[in-house]
């Protein structure tokens, strides 16, 4: 049967280029006659029965707009019995023929078991994290690099003018993608990252290293769920907040080298503001081909980016736990480092 209706929700954290993924929603679902339903404060909409219909002119302007148009939310709606069984009814109720979801690891885990209990689904990956596998990036995840790149360079001025070893705190509580990137980005010294535990000897030796050859000030980039070999990862303490890795690595390094130090930690910052061009056009193409895949009637899936071309995983796959960095790619940093 053919499909004629489809919502379309944004679940877990706002991130830059979810609105250019509605907007291809949109855009795409209007060329095959379809029409599209947004679901307000993501899986919570659906629960609570709030909905909007989306025409072109929903998504005028709303490209370079960072966040969601429709809201966001953490809600999981698999936790009671009572909201799972309203979700199923208010799909009904709307007569949605499927649904697409754009949303991280949480999200999407939702979506896995509503389409294995039988409701038409495709996911859309998001995270400014860059850790859902089945994808190569996820849209986000440059303007998150890009935050940190700038931040790194506005830095590097009051380090240099004060001998200071500046450290920055940057997301990335189980993966070390943005640390790694923005680091490299922005000519870090030092990057530390949750798949490999850092050892305070070493990193002081690296640091001391450079000043020897003359460079009197250091940029240390730290991934919030850093941790010194032996010890375990730190505990989230919410969504954003510092996890005090930061603050504990510039007290180690201060004591060790006798040197001034200060903290910057970017939190929220890395979240927030109009996506970059490639995030735009990422999340586009991510957005067209989620209506394709609906239009198919190819359910289950999610799009990914594989190279240069979008291509499609099962939601299984891309759930099976977070994508770790790839350490061969974080040796191509420590090149940098000492």
């Amino acid at each position: 049967m053919p499909t004629n209706k489809v919502g379309v929700l944004t679940g877990g954290g706002d991130c830059p280029g979810l609105n250019a993924v509605i907007r291809a929603v949109v855009r795409r679902a209007q060329a095959y006659d379809m029409e599209v339903l947004g679901i307000r404060n993501g899986w919570l909409g659906l629960v609570e029965g709030d909905v909007e219909p989306l025409t072109s002119f929903s998504v005028i302007g709303i490209l370079p707009k960072g966040g969601t148009i429709l809201g966001t939310s953490r809600v999981n709606p698999l936790r009671s019995t009572e909201d799972r069984q309203r979700l199923l009814t208010n799909v009904k109720r709307f007569g949605l023929d499927a649904l697409i979801v754009a949303g991280g690891e949480g999200t999407l885990s939702c979506a896995r078991e509503l389409h294995q209990a039988g409701l038409p689904l495709v996911g859309v990956p998001k995270t400014i994290d860059n850790d859902l596998r089945g994808t190569d990036y996820t849209f986000g995840f440059d303007t998150a690099v890009n935050i940190v790149r700038e931040a790194i360079d506005r830095l590097h001025t009051t380090a240099e003018s004060h001998h200071r070893v500046m450290v920055v705190e940057v997301m990335g509580r189980r993966v070390g993608w943005i640390a790694t990137f923005g680091g490299m980005a922005g000519g870090a010294d030092l990057i530390l990252i949750p798949e490999k535990p850092y050892h305070l000897d070493e990193m002081c030796r690296v640091l001391e290293s450079r000043r020897r050859r003359g460079r009197s000030f250091s940029i240390v980039v730290v991934a919030e769920g850093a941790a010194p070999a032996g010890e375990p990862l730190p505990q989230h303490v919410g969504e954003g907040a510092s996890s005090g890795v930061g603050y504990r690595v510039a007290e180690q390094i201060g004591g060790r080298m006798g040197v001034e130090t200060r903290v910057t930690v970017l939190g929220h910052i890395q979240r927030g503001g109009s996506p970059t061009a490639f995030d735009r056009i990422l999340a586009t193409r991510f957005g067209i081909r989620a209506v394709d895949l609906v239009r198919e009637e190819k359910f289950g899936l999610m799009v990914g980016l594989h190279g240069t071309r979008i291509g499609t995983v099962t939601l299984e796959e891309a759930t099976a736990g977070p994508k770790a960095m790839d350490l061969d790619q974080f040796a191509e940093a420590e090149v940098f480092f000492g």
